[in-house]
């Protein structure tokens, strides 16, 4: 079983990742930390302020990574940003079949209510060097591009919407618990 967690940044993705490590003893990977990997060994010229870029030469690498741990019968989560939202496209049904996806989505009136308690846990896994560029404006445009996005693609979304460790608790007893 491969789970792949995305959503805009500061949603707990990562966290979300830990607790499923925790609870099924799956490992996980950061794509974040393939990203910094690469850039800090000089393999691309890429900063970790593209983006956009950064997905198309991300991708490859998880996609492949990911149907080797399919082909050997491994579990195994993926959490990031980085995971186009066509990403479906690049699988064959056989793959499919062993692929878990969801895109953690923050509402306005979470993001509105809590955007201190999101600035306060933004490093509750990782460290986060400068978090200058979240604003609460950003959050919200982000959000709101990931939910149109899945929509678009017609891909699995989760609302973080009242509270954040309950509204987690509930995807983690209700999402994941019909995968295993």
């Amino acid at each position: 079983m491969i789970i792949l967690i995305t959503g805009a940044s500061h949603t707990g993705k990562t966290v979300l990742a830990q607790r499923l490590l925790e609870r099924y003893q799956f490992p996980y990977v950061s794509i974040d930390h393939i990203k910094m990997g690469l850039i800090r060994s000089g393999q691309t010229n890429l900063t970790p302020e593209d983006d956009d870029e950064l997905v198309s030469y991300l991708w490859p690498i998880v996609r492949e990574m990911i149907k080797t741990a399919i082909e050997n019968h491994q579990h195994l989560i993926l959490e990031g940003c980085y995971i186009p939202f066509d990403w479906k496209k690049d699988f064959e049904e056989e793959y499919l079949k062993e692929i878990t996806y969801i895109c953690l989505i923050m509402t306005e009136q979470y993001i509105r209510e809590h955007f201190s308690d999101i600035q306060f846990y933004a490093s509750e896994i990782e460290q986060r060097l400068d978090d200058s560029d979240c604003t609460m404006e950003w959050l919200l445009k982000e959000n709101q591009y990931n939910l149109e996005m899945s929509k678009k693609y017609s891909l699995p979304y989760y609302f973080i919407e009242k509270d954040y460790t309950a509204d987690i608790d509930r995807l983690l007893r209700h999402s994941f618990s019909e995968c295993f």
